[in-house]
């Protein structure tokens, strides 16, 4: 990696976490117990904040914040991006997008709204994947938790507990190319709600 490259990434990541920080978001952590049945599905809580994984799991405080970071650096690499604000706003409300300047260009991408981090208490390494949700009266996941390529979870965000497939913690395809208004909806359209066998389009992964 060249040095502007690690430049750029290392000033992505402080904006993030100064949005982050800026932002009333809701930070979603899934606190994984494996099933003893080969472990296909795996009970996960969400959480509004790392401070809340913290007050319910004291002794991985640093797993907490650590899952955080990752699902930041997950967030900046596969999070749609789109040309304009107002196709990204179209996607996922006023003010809930942000502008990007890297080496290669600029663009707009929703910011992270949440997080999911399997296997936290576990021995073994944890997964975490940034999570988003949509304010827009247009959006098909409108107050619903979705992950980076698409997948829309069942209920709304007031729902803090699910059976999750291990697929949601599959590494995405890091996203090199914008899209148009409509198309972050279009794909979460042609899947099914998360958790059945829908669609296994890559999105805009390039």
């Amino acid at each position: 990696m060249s040095h502007s490259q690690k430049r750029s990434k290392s000033i992505h990541l402080h904006q993030l976490r100064k949005a982050f920080a800026l932002k009333p978001l809701a930070v979603g952590v899934a606190g994984i117990m494996l099933t003893a049945c080969g472990g296909s599905r795996e009970q996960s809580n969400i959480y509004v904040s790392p401070e809340d994984c913290q007050q319910d799991n004291p002794e991985a405080t640093g797993q907490c914040l650590a899952a955080y970071e990752s699902a930041l650096e997950e967030h900046n690499r596969t999070a749609p991006k789109f040309d304009t604000q107002n196709d990204c706003e179209y996607e996922f409300g006023n003010d809930r997008c942000q502008y990007v300047q890297t080496s290669s260009g600029s663009f707009f991408m929703p910011f992270m709204a949440g997080y999911m981090v399997s296997q936290l208490l576990q021995p073994r390494p944890y997964y975490s994947q940034p999570l988003y949700t949509s304010f827009s009266p247009y959006s098909p996941f409108r107050s619903r938790w979705v992950t980076s390529n698409g997948y829309v979870f069942d209920g709304d965000i007031r729902r803090r507990s699910y059976n999750a497939p291990s697929s949601v913690f599959e590494k995405k395809p890091t996203v090199n190319r914008t899209i148009k208004r409509g198309g972050f909806g279009s794909s979460v359209r042609a899947k099914s709600s998360w958790g059945s066998s829908g669609s296994k389009s890559k999105g805009w992964g390039g």
